[in-house]
């Protein structure tokens, strides 16, 4: 993993059927790392098959997953995937560009794919929380996205103590806090590939983090 230039964290929650086809995209020299997060359908087994490297995290929970991932990288740059194949890791090459181009922080904004049924709570939510983050930090987002690329380094330095599915959002607003340089670019955004549960919990839980993190940003 040291010789790679990223490593792809990849938090994931039952994802053996869709990781075969995510692993598969991964761009060539970059270095997988799966993170665990107490799957019971042999997601640890699937990812070390299709040469990933993998973690284990305990601890429920998407932040507490994305974290023992960014701990466990041993590359400048990392990036942060969904591995239920809603997202293409093609897309990550001119995310690390903008990074390596001095972003501090370069987000995937999701473009939904034709057909694509996407709730309208869920774009609620985000296009609610992204709106006060643009009028209150001046911070130029548009999706809390989970597909992300920063320096591991500065992104440690954060410190983000969100564990569950607010890790996003906090991020977000310390990166404001920060003085960041976040860049956004369009990313298609597709349907999850077999039963995913994602880490990052239910619409309706990523819903109440929004609500209950407005009051942080508000």
């Amino acid at each position: 993993m040291a010789d790679s230039p990223v490593t792809v964290v990849l938090p994931c929650l039952d994802e053996a059927v869709s990781l075969p086809g995510v692993l598969a995209a991964i761009p060539d020299g970059y270095a997988a790392l799966v993170v665990d997060n107490n799957s019971s359908d042999g997601t640890p087994e699937v990812a070390r098959r299709h040469g990933a490297a993998v973690v284990a995290e305990p601890t429920p929970g998407y932040g507490a997953a994305v974290h023992a991932g960014v701990l466990a990288a041993a590359t400048p740059l990392v990036a942060v995937l969904d591995a239920d194949g809603s997202l293409d890791p093609g897309a990550l090459p001119a995310l690390v560009d903008d990074v390596e181009r001095g972003a501090d922080l370069a987000i995937g904004r999701r473009r939904a794919v034709a057909g694509l049924r996407w709730p309208w709570h869920a774009r609620w939510g985000t296009a609610a929380v992204c709106w006060r983050l643009r009028t209150r930090y001046g911070l130029a987002v548009h999706d809390i996205a989970p597909m992300r690329v920063a320096r591991r380094d500065a992104l440690l330095g954060l410190g983000v103590t969100d564990r569950r599915s607010g890790y996003p959002l906090e991020l977000l607003v310390r990166a404001a806090q920060a003085g960041w340089t976040v860049t956004e670019r369009d990313v298609a955004y597709g349907p999850r590939t077999g039963g995913s549960s994602k880490v990052s919990g239910s619409v309706r839980g990523s819903v109440i983090a929004a609500l209950d993190f407005w009051k942080v940003i508000s």
